[in-house]
């Protein structure tokens, strides 16, 4: 990603008591772009957000807001829009003056919050909604009036704590669509706080992938999932099987069933040492392909509409996933053959 950076963290670090919660993590936001924090819980990705929102400080670095050092600056002179995953809507209000509440306390007036107002109502789609309280909205509504209160305030950065947590999954995956058409359409620069590897993956311009206050890996969603950089961003960003060895020679790992397959991994193994390698289902291939072609049993099959989930398992009692798609159909005890490609597989720690 090129372009100004429009938020760029500096040796940012926190911690909590005994518990490091950011170690140092150096990140630059571009303009217009969305990245995303993608992470389990206790990585540091909502530490990072509040650090940048300016609703904690850093212990040791800096926060610059276009190239200005804010980190000691409190959140209200940031001039930042905040949605949270509860929304923190005002029940006692109606719609609009839920929205209006940021250019209330920027004193604007009453006829320019209102044109204000109705534009960013227009922009999330409810444009008939003011009159209306929050508790008569659903869930998706609900979160579209907490966007529209960010936005309203025509905000130099959005910042999106899990806003879509709350949501069932349906809505979740209507409302990931809407809100990367508004992000497209407003052009804000953009974070957005997840754990969920499909959001971040479906949303986002970039990923930074984040592990006990480190950033792993930051890259395109492409980037992250295809080649990912260490063993936990393998591991964490798509399913992954894991298969057990020992390295034979450079390229080729004996497993525990006692079959040898040939891998092309980014590094040579060192012959003797125990070898832990990761494969995504979508590579395990049914059939007879040629190279590391091996006999295998269905262990389960889960069913998923468009595709099945299916569980193998390997002579010597390993057991890796498989994606079955379209009009194949296999059972549980079934018996058939895989093929393992070796450029499919990563190294784990």
């Amino acid at each position: 990603m090129t372009g100004k950076a429009v938020v760029a963290l500096e040796a940012v670090s926190k911690a909590y008591g005994a518990t490091r919660a950011l170690d140092g993590i150096d990140l630059a936001v571009h303009e217009g772009e969305l990245l995303s924090l993608l992470g389990p819980s206790g990585c540091g990705k909502t530490s990072t957000l509040n650090i940048v929102a300016g609703f904690i400080e850093p212990d040791a670095g800096r926060v610059l807001l276009d190239g200005q050092d804010v980190t000691r600056q409190p959140a209200w002179r940031r001039g930042l829009g905040v949605v949270f995953q509860s929304y923190a809507l005002f029940p006692h209000m109606s719609v609009a003056d839920n929205v209006a509440f940021g250019l209330r306390e920027r004193r604007m007036g009453r006829r320019e919050a209102e044109a204000r107002v109705a534009e960013a109502l227009a922009l999330v789609r409810l444009p008939a909604a003011g009159a209306m309280r929050p508790s008569h909205l659903s869930g998706g509504m609900q979160q579209r009036v907490a966007l529209a209160r960010a936005l309203v305030i025509r905000p130099r950065v959005l910042l999106l704590d899990e806003p879509l947590a709350a949501l069932d999954r349906k809505l979740r995956e209507e409302m990931r669509a809407e809100l990367r058409e508004i992000q497209r359409a407003v052009g804000i620069t953009t974070i957005f706080v997840t754990h969920d590897q499909h959001e971040a993956l479906g949303l986002s311009d970039r990923v930074a992938v984040m592990n006990a206050g480190r950033i792993e890996q930051l890259g395109t969603p492409r980037e992250v999932y295809q080649r990912p950089a260490t063993g936990f961003v393998a591991d964490f960003i798509g399913a992954s099987s894991a298969l057990e060895g020992r390295a034979v020679d450079a390229g080729t790992v004996e497993l525990a069933g006692g079959q040898r397959i040939a891998v092309r991994l980014p590094r040579p193994l060192e012959p003797g040492t125990r070898v832990r390698l990761l494969i995504r289902p979508e590579r395990v291939e049914p059939g007879d392909g040629g190279a590391n072609a091996l006999p295998a049993r269905v262990a389960s099959v889960m069913f998923l509409g468009d595709h099945a989930e299916v569980r193998l398992e390997l002579p010597g009692g390993a057991r890796v996933l498989a994606v079955v798609r379209g009009t194949v159909v296999v059972e549980p005890g079934d018996r058939l053959t895989v093929t393992l490609p070796p450029d499919a597989f990563l190294e784990a720690p």
